[in-house]
């Protein structure tokens, strides 16, 4: 079954879920790696990764997933807060709705990824003004936290991911 890998990555954490999943499976059914582009349509089978934003996935993510159509697709991604898994749940859902109708959404794999250092000196400054905040210090606890991530265990998991995936 021939497959893609379309992926999203603004700092390179959901690029290295990627290439674990490529590694993860046959070269010979790659259809197709790289940035989410119309090329990977051809594809019966596609996984999708992307970074989240804000919530969401982001908006070239977002534009890709409207075209597609008759797929088998695998969602994956990263989220600088993921720090649970019921958070990874509600994270696959929100993405799953995006997924035009037609398509069927066969599995999904979060993990958290590391964000970039300007996000914390903002919250650093917003800390400044208000020491008590109890939100903004959980949120540099967060982000101290997903510094590692991802990390060979996440690699791992996503490997896994990719090749139960292929025997759905």
């Amino acid at each position: 079954m021939s497959y893609a890998i379309a992926y999203s990555s603004r700092t390179g954490n959901t690029a290295q879920l990627a290439q674990a999943v490529r590694e993860a499976l046959s070269e010979e059914e790659c259809r197709y790696f790289g940035e989410p582009h119309a090329e990977a349509l051809v594809a019966d089978t596609i996984y999708v990764g992307f970074w989240t934003d804000k919530g969401t996935c982001d908006e070239q993510t977002a534009h890709f997933l409207k075209g597609l159509t008759n797929q088998r697709i695998f969602l994956f991604g990263t989220a600088g807060f993921g720090i649970s898994e019921l958070y990874f749940a509600s994270l696959s859902d929100r993405f799953k709705a995006e997924v035009p109708k037609g398509n069927q959404v066969v599995s999904s794999f979060f993990c958290t990824g590391k964000m970039p250092q300007t996000i914390r000196d903002r919250y650093e400054e917003q800390l400044k003004v208000d020491p008590d905040n109890a939100r903004l210090k959980s949120m540099i606890q967060a982000f101290d936290l997903a510094l590692i991530h991802p990390d060979q265990n996440d690699l791992n998991q996503a490997a896994d991911f990719a090749r139960e995936a292929m025997k759905a």
